[in-house]
């Protein structure tokens, strides 16, 4: 069962955009240039968003 983490291994901030890439089996890079261009556009919704995910998803653990 696939869960939303924020990576430790690909994190630039606070790994929000990493774990997302994790997650929908995409490119981090690519993950990163939509939440610049969706903040571009909509003035502070992604920043918002982030800011609530890395708040509120757990962090990636290994076992």
């Amino acid at each position: 069962m696939k869960k939303l983490y924020k990576s430790n291994n690909d994190r630039k901030l606070c790994g929000v955009c990493g774990g997302i890439a994790d997650y929908f089996g995409i490119d981090s890079t690519l993950v990163r240039l939509i939440f610049l261009l969706v903040g571009i556009g909509s003035v502070g919704t992604a920043a918002v968003f982030y800011i609530i995910a890395a708040v509120v998803m757990p962090d990636e653990y290994h076992m």
